[in-house]
């Protein structure tokens, strides 16, 4: 096995989808199961792309958990990174669908969000040498929430900033994972200022800076290389290596939009993996690679879970070559 191109860590849980669309969350009468969370989402598109990754994160000594981890294993995701905890349960997260295929949270059941195991990932068992070979490392800010995990990210940061890897932050806020509200955007905010690139949603952007302008964000921070702002099915806005532009979305039939921002992400980072940062540089390679990131997060609405449906990198390439207009 590669050693991995990308790091993701973060939650790896299971999305409990409710089988009947448009229902409200009690009225919901059964629910498929599907391997989710937003950075373990990323691992494994890529790896389905053809970047290596690995996964850091922690999951319960249940069966629950062993299976997120066997999944892992078998798209071909680094798991050397995964920490058990011997009592709290691995993460469900009850999820609604809208008649149009959009997904609303609806909670953890009956119980607490502190008290799974993604909240405990232990920073003094992150190994090191995981990070000596990486390139990139993926986080988002839901576990900035719980103290360990707080902790473990300092940590993975530190060891980012010693081995010089590229630091990429995907916001995905979720209010229902903080006990302390008050303590989010702070947080965040101080995440942001060490980061490389910077993936959020039109909504995030008002929230955390009051624009939904590329350009005028990274403006507000230090040696930003790139912002990403996502708008669903208005595509995407960017500003990478100074050059500023709009990438439409694919018009798609969706069933379920569960992890398709997550595998936007992976798209783009598997095109600087392939291209190099240095081709952001020249306009039509960072349109290029917004576009085929574009591709990715449409083609993984096409069907129901958020890492069932994620595409390969063949299966990208007939898709963009179908959607080109110059191809008859």
């Amino acid at each position: 096995m590669s050693n991995p191109t990308v790091l993701c860590l973060g939650e790896i849980l299971f999305d409990l989808i409710a089988d009947d669309a448009g229902l409200p969350v009690e009225q919901v009468k059964t629910w498929t199961a599907y391997p989710g969370g937003a950075p373990a989402n990323v691992a494994t598109a890529l790896q389905k792309l053809g970047t290596p990754a690995g996964f850091i994160g922690c999951v319960g000594s249940d069966e629950r958990g062993e299976e997120l981890v066997q999944l892992l294993q078998s798209t071909g995701v680094d798991t050397q990174g995964i920490q058990r905890h011997e009592t709290a349960p691995t993460r469900q997260v009850y999820v609604t669908r809208t008649q149009t295929g959009d997904r609303e949270f609806a909670g953890f059941g009956d119980r607490a969000t502190t008290e799974f195991a993604d909240t405990h990932l232990q920073a003094d068992q992150l190994p090191a040498s995981l990070f000596e070979d990486a390139d990139f490392l993926v986080l988002g800010t839901l576990e900035l929430a719980y103290p360990d995990t707080r902790a473990a990210i300092e940590r993975a940061l530190s060891l980012a900033e010693d081995y010089t890897l590229k630091i990429v932050v995907d916001v995905n806020w979720r209010r229902m994972f903080w006990p302390n509200l008050n303590e989010a955007q702070p947080l965040i905010r101080r995440l942001i200022e060490r980061v490389d690139f910077l993936k959020l949603s039109e909504e995030e952007a008002d929230w955390l800076f009051h624009t939904t302008a590329p350009q005028a964000i990274s403006y507000q921070l230090s040696d930003l290389e790139g912002v990403l702002v996502t708008a669903g099915t208005k595509g995407c806005a960017y500003y990478l290596s100074e050059n500023a532009g709009r990438s439409p979305a694919f018009s798609v039939t969706t069933e379920d939009t569960t992890g398709a921002g997550d595998a936007f992400l992976a798209g783009f980072l598997h095109q600087l993996c392939q291209r190099g940062i240095q081709g952001l540089g020249k306009p039509s390679i960072a349109r290029e690679i917004v576009t085929y990131a574009n591709a990715v997060g449409s083609m993984t609405t096409l069907r129901p879970g958020a890492i069932a449906s994620q595409p390969t990198a063949a299966e990208v390439d007939a898709f963009l070559y179908l959607q080109s207009p110059n191809r008859f």
